[in-house]
């Protein structure tokens, strides 16, 4: 009976607490072109601060992003470590802007190499970027790095788009015993943006630091977007489908997980079933802990 009370009590005082939810997202308007993967990153952070959580925002900085208009400015204090992949050092800079009508701030991962280009994952021509690889893994490291630095420590870590699929897997395997990350449960929304392509043969193994080994990157010795898709669905918590519609082979994947999943919900209502969920993946992981 004692051990009943102290576990509900611990329950209790879990949710109690102001929940830190952490979106990574592909693309955010005003920043990208407006659509309806953007749009959520715009308007889903703002609807879950509103519903009294605390929320950190991040996402590339494209070259395209006009930096004096949106007025974006470097942290000095957060930028100035290299990330390594393939052996090759790349400096992260850190950028942070605020969208004023509802006091939210951005933070924009940054570095010359591989976010100058006036374009987001593609070429005028068309053409996928050949390093889109090496892009996605810098983006997800470059966010995990900043958190820590921030020492701010997320109950959910809410990704959005394929170029976030990396995090669930470096926040499992990798960072597991980092007190920042120790409690963290990770959401994957499913967007309909295949890219077409396969991204570099090398990806899982440029992915591959202390703590992720060859099994766990079975599925990324072919890195298409299905298998991006599933790999990072297999290392989240929870997974939400983000489109109206996907490939049959990914609702399939989605259907049979053992996890909570959120099917698509309307565009004018979501961010209550979100936040909902989100709550969901939270009570479910305390019981297991319990």
């Amino acid at each position: 009976m004692l051990n009943f009370v102290s576990s509900f009590k611990s329950t209790v005082f879990y949710f109690m607490k102001k929940a830190k939810v952490l979106f990574v997202s592909q693309e955010i308007t005003p920043y990208v072109e407006a659509n309806h993967h953007s749009t959520i990153g715009r308007y889903l952070p703002q609807g879950i601060q509103e519903k009294g959580k605390e929320i950190r925002t991040f996402m590339p900085r494209y070259g395209l992003i006009n930096e004096r208009r949106n007025q974006l400015h470097e942290v000095i204090r957060l930028s100035g470590m290299n990330i390594i992949i393939d052996d090759t050092d790349h400096p992260l800079i850190i950028k942070v802007a605020s969208i004023q009508s509802c006091r939210m701030q951005v933070y924009f991962i940054d570095n010359e190499e591989y976010f100058q280009r006036k374009a987001l994952i593609k070429d005028a021509d068309g053409n996928f970027f050949e390093d889109n690889d090496e892009r996605s893994i810098f983006f997800c490291r470059g966010v995990i790095e900043t958190v820590r630095k921030l020492g701010w420590a997320p109950d959910i870590i809410h990704c959005n788009g394929w170029m976030t699929a990396a995090l669930p897997v470096l926040v499992k395997k990798v960072f597991r015993e980092d007190p920042i990350f120790a409690d963290t449960k990770v959401v994957y929304t499913l967007f309909d943006d295949a890219f077409g392509n396969e991204l570099n043969k090398k990806y899982g193994q440029k992915l591959q630091m202390t703590g992720i080994h060859d099994k766990d990157i079975e599925k990324l010795k072919t890195p298409s977007h299905i298998n991006l898709s599933r790999f990072a669905m297999d290392y989240s918590d929870g997974v939400i489908q983000g489109s109206s519609s996907l490939p049959a082979e990914l609702q399939k994947y989605m259907k049979n997980l053992n996890k909570p999943v959120l099917g698509f919900q309307d565009p004018e209502n979501y961010i209550e079933a979100y936040n909902n969920f989100y709550d969901l993946v939270m009570e479910e992981s305390t019981a297991l802990v319990e």
